[in-house]
């Protein structure tokens, strides 16, 4: 009978043993505590899951993002398809269960809850309440996605609460997305049967929205950074924190996942158990997830790690199967056929210009690293030739974003935060409807980057004069078909270039798909204006 033998980290006693796990078909059968730990290098634990992640930010599909996860000890994700949702509706959702269900990985799948995300904003379909009570009846759906029309949920919408109750009717979780949200608003946000969070910036916030009784997901993505803000909460209310990466840009997650945050909850001072728990045992229970949990009776899904410090995963064990040992994937991944949506036509540089209005100021996003929120302030414009301009010197630099569904004329405001020098960068990733955003110096890089992405269908690209880069993403304009490492790869080098424009961000691809998140206050662009999401409502981007 297989068995692997190892120094056993029992989250549930809180104990450390040498023990041997046996397991067959899939399933553990025993568990023997050794008489010594000599044979046993490695500790055994279960398998990281990502409490919520949107596989599509990651650039890859399913398949190729289970391919690259195992390598860090993921053997389980809680996923939202939103992204693909938005763009394609529930041909899209369709494409990541199938192609999920081509690896050895545990996706646990809901049904997006806001498609379109707003009515502020165009987006290539949209998911019904019929269509979503037919979804949550899939044995491959599990529960419902986050529910970002948090006013919707405040003011008692019909529909809001319609899905909301189609859900808990069928003993489905319900995830939350709340930014900002305190108090009495969080309370009656909670009360309405939502039980999760992970849009806390603060700790503060946090615990407001745990009083309120949410599970809080500690996130820590590419753009949105609140580990340190929030990594205190493992041990003041274990059981009621999770981990999860919202969103992982793929050259993020070749480097580390779920197992670098207990890295660093450990490096920080946090309790070995409740960081564990965190990472691999209260997603499982609260989303009633098929994980085993390092238990007679489980699916052997399991890892062995070489230190309690580093947490480098030495083996993955998905249902008894080795799927990753020494760093290397053993998931094999045969290719996808792409499905799309771009029905917009080239742009001429003119479509990006902006007349000045005499004695009026301009309202201008504001961008932070490492944030989705933006602030706004208002200033005086650079004008040349009767035109409102980018002022380089100030960091003030022009944002559009661009329909990719129909034919229309682009939206156009104003960005701080990115610090280009010159040049410009577009990408079909614009959370949530998906269509072409941009930010840049001139006008005539701004619609090159632009007419870049449109002739691609799909994409990010710089561009600088003559020289334009571009990563194709031709599965609904936000994945490429490609293996994490070739798109990693790619990625990275168009990273670089943006920074050599002279870019201060972080991950400056990851920030500018932000920008256009209407759901996320204060300040944001949508293809059909300028949005202020602490009111829900448009706002000209002039001002007197």
């Amino acid at each position: 009978m297989p068995h692997v033998d190892g120094k056993l980290i029992d989250i549930h006693t809180r104990s450390i043993r040498p023990s041997r796990i046996l397991f067959q078909d899939g399933v553990i059968t025993s568990i023997e505590v050794l008489d010594t730990d000599a044979t046993c290098p490695h500790f055994l634990m279960p398998g990281f899951v990502d409490s919520h992640v949107h596989i599509e930010s990651s650039m890859l599909t399913p398949a190729h993002f289970a391919q690259a996860a195992v390598v860090h000890g993921t053997v389980a994700v809680v996923t939202d398809p939103h992204e693909i949702a938005n763009v394609m509706g529930v041909q899209g959702i369709e494409f990541m269960l199938r192609e999920s269900a081509k690896v050895p990985f545990k996706f646990w799948f809901g049904v997006p809850s806001c498609v379109p995300a707003t009515d502020f904003e165009t987006a290539g379909d949209c998911i019904s309440v019929a269509q979503t009570e037919l979804m949550l009846d899939d044995p491959r759906i599990h529960y419902l996605s986050e529910m970002m029309n948090f006013p919707g949920v405040l003011s008692g919408d019909r529909e809001v609460m319609t899905k909301i109750h189609a859900a808990r009717s069928r003993s489905r979780p319900v995830d939350g997305h709340a930014p900002g949200v305190r108090g009495d608003e969080a309370r009656r946000y909670f009360d309405a049967g939502i039980s999760t969070d992970h849009e806390c910036f603060t700790e503060a916030e946090a615990i407001d929205k745990l009083a309120a009784g949410a599970m809080i997901q500690i996130r820590e993505g590419s753009a949105a950074r609140n580990f340190d803000a929030l990594f205190g909460l493992i041990d003041r209310y274990p059981g009621r924190t999770m981990f999860c990466s919202d969103d992982k840009h793929p050259d993020d997650l070749l480097v580390d996942h779920i197992n670098g945050l207990c890295r660093r909850a450990i490096a920080a001072g946090s309790d070995l158990f409740h960081t564990l728990a965190a990472a691999c045992v209260t997603p499982v229970k609260h989303y009633a997830m098929d994980v085993g949990l390092l238990r007679v009776g489980d699916a052997a899904d399991f890892i062995e790690v070489e230190s309690l410090k580093s947490f480098k995963v030495a083996r993955t064990f998905i249902n008894g199967i080795c799927v990753a040992e020494h760093a290397k994937s053993k998931i094999k991944v045969s290719p996808a056929i792409p499905i799309n949506q771009f029905n917009c036509l080239p742009k001429y540089t003119e479509s990006f210009a902006v007349c000045e209005r005499l004695g009026q100021s301009i309202r201008v996003i504001v961008a932070h690293d490492g944030l989705l929120t933006t602030d706004q302030q208002v200033v005086a414009p650079k004008v040349h030739c009767g035109h409102v301009v980018a002022d380089v010197e100030r960091d003030i630099l022009k944002i559009a974003v661009v329909n990719r569904y129909a034919e229309a004329e682009p939206a156009i405001s104003f960005v701080r935060g990115f610090g280009l020098r010159r040049g410009a960068i577009a990408g079909s990733v614009a959370h949530d409807s998906h269509n072409i955003i941009v930010v840049g110096t001139n006008d005539t890089d701004i619609c090159a980057a632009v007419n870049a992405i449109i002739q691609c269908e799909g994409g990010l690209a710089t561009a600088d004069g003559a020289q334009i880069e571009i990563l194709p993403l031709p599965i609904a304009g936000l994945m490429s078909t490609l293996d994490c490492e070739s798109v990693a790869k790619r990625y990275q080098t168009l990273d670089q270039t943006v920074k050599g424009f002279g870019s201060r961000l972080g991950s400056p691809f990851m920030t500018l798909s932000f920008m256009a998140l209407l759901v996320i206050p204060s300040l944001k662009l949508s293809d059909k204006g300028l949005f202020d999401g602490s009111t829900f409502k448009f706002v000209d981007l002039f001002i007197d």
